[in-house]
């Protein structure tokens, strides 16, 4: 195996419950599970079918003889009816039924939409988790002020909690995408070589309504709620271009979350967990490096990267079918899915054990303090009867010497001592102190933490309890 080329993306970053749904077993079994769900719909409607055909149809669904299947193609080149003579094969008595009617994208297509709802409701339940454990640090950290920045130049103070809720929201706008698109996923149904009909419509004797049933019929037993009114022999290919975009919004979502972690971790301010025996460097043994939100934005780059797949299978598809989609959509949907698993993962390891550095946050906002501040002094001196023009240019003054003695001397930031020895100036040590009190910057961000959980996540949350994964350890 180590002398034959391996996916990362199922070696390394996905889950085996997300690699899975992409495997050969799972689409092998899906098929026969819509064969056998064909042949209960056409006996329920009159076909001369038995329950002897169906019970040995169900008999052999998850006992798969892939040797007869894979000799069979090695002849015909034809993967489905490689897979219908296997399955005849085992089922003796069934083996005239099976398929009847059908053409292969019967079972490629709907297997295909079945496959991305699964992935779906996987990704569905990771980013539930990962909203449960933002939400514990933003209520954690909602009252630490924090520099923010704009530019990434310091800006007006926020708290940890108000930043992290800007990532919760992402995801939230995530999820109910996602929502919208499981909502309204339809299976193909039996269309036909053309999404005509017609070789049903020949069984059925021309009842159109018997053929409409069937659709019916077999989107129930396939635990979807419809089938698509119209197609080609193929469901539309805007639905794998709806979907690729979704995940790559996701992908978006988790990229700007290891981005912004990644600069914290460069101001010793947040970092990501690391191992007790972790080497963040062959040449530099100090080294911390934010290996696991790098390996998550090279992972997002991928996904957001992948939608032109879709998208140009999707612009260059002829009629009513063309057989151009079929390998690419073979990389593309399963590993974009792929990828996005790996994404949450690492996500949720991160949000899960991530260090907060109180002090150095403290240190950092107090250095850039006194320049905020100044906006409040020249209010307050405004007040007691200065001139604003005149105010505002003193401490612009003041400010530069300030800033040269931090950039030029290496000094603290000495602006409110430079404004408190200054004759201009009406004010005391007391008043300059209270000036320095975080507290008087961060605006509504405690509130906005509160009201934001309370009216956005937690309907969410408590909706899906069920969903959200007891204190899990994803290895990374």
């Amino acid at each position: 195996m180590r002398k034959i080329y391996s996916n990362p993306l199922t070696k390394r970053y996905a889950s085996k419950e997300m690699s899975y749904i992409f495997s050969e077993e799972f689409k092998f079994k899906t098929w026969r599970k819509l064969w056998i769900a064909l042949a209960k719909s056409e006996k329920e409607l009159g076909l001369n079918i038995t329950d002897e055909q169906i019970d040995e149809l169900i008999k052999f669904k998850d006992d798969i003889n892939y040797e007869v299947a894979e000799e069979r193609e090695k002849k015909v080149k034809h993967d489905v009816m490689s897979h219908v003579y296997a399955y005849g094969v085992q089922c003796k008595k069934a083996k005239g039924i099976i398929h009847l009617g059908a053409t292969s994208c019967y079972v490629g297509d709907n297997t295909d939409l079945i496959c991305i709802k699964e992935a779906l409701t996987i990704v569905r339940k990771k980013i539930i988790t990962i909203l449960s454990l933002l939400k514990k640090e933003a209520l954690k950290y909602k009252d630490l002020p924090t520099l923010s920045y704009t530019h990434f130049q310091a800006a007006q103070p926020t708290t940890v909690g108000k930043r992290i809720t800007l990532y919760m929201q992402d995801l939230l706008m995530d999820l109910d995408e996602v929502d919208f698109v499981l909502d309204n996923l339809k299976l193909l149904g039996s269309k036909g070589t053309t999404g005509s009909q017609a070789s049903f419509m020949e069984l059925f004797n021309n009842d159109e309504n018997k053929v409409k049933k069937l659709d019916d019929l077999i989107a129930k037993e396939m635990n979807f709620k419809a089938v698509y009114p119209v197609s080609g022999q193929t469901y539309t290919r805007k639905i794998d271009s709806k979907v690729l975009f979704l995940l790559s919004n996701i992908a978006q979502s988790a990229h700007k979350f290891s981005n912004d972690l990644r600069l914290l971790q460069h101001l010793k301010e947040i970092e990501e967990p690391f191992g007790k025996n972790q080497i963040g460097s062959s040449a530099m043994p100090y080294k911390r490096n934010p290996m696991k939100s790098e390996r998550m934005a090279a992972l997002c780059n991928f996904v957001i990267s992948n939608v032109l797949n879709a998208s140009i299978t999707c612009a260059t598809q002829w009629f009513e079918r063309t057989l151009d989609d079929s390998a690419n959509k073979r990389l593309s949907i399963s590993q974009g899915f792929l990828a996005v698993d790996g994404i949450l993962d690492i996500y949720e390891n991160v949000i899960s054990d991530m260090v907060v550095y109180k002090k150095v946050i403290e240190k950092h906002l107090m250095d850039e303090l006194p320049f905020m501040a100044s906006e409040n002094i020249m209010m307050d001196q405004v007040k007691k009867g200065k001139d604003r023009q005149q105010v505002h240019e003193r401490i612009r003054e003041l400010s530069q010497i300030a800033s040269r003695n931090v950039k030029e001397k290496g000094l603290s930031n000495n602006l409110l001592e430079l404004i408190e020895n200054d004759s201009f100036f009406d004010i005391d040590k007391d008043e300059l102190k209270e000036v320095l009190n975080p507290n008087k910057y961060i605006g509504r961000c405690i509130s906005q933490v509160t009201e934001f959980i309370e009216n956005y996540i937690d309907p969410v949350l408590n909706e899906n309890k069920d969903l959200i994964e007891k204190i899990r350890k994803v290895e990374i």
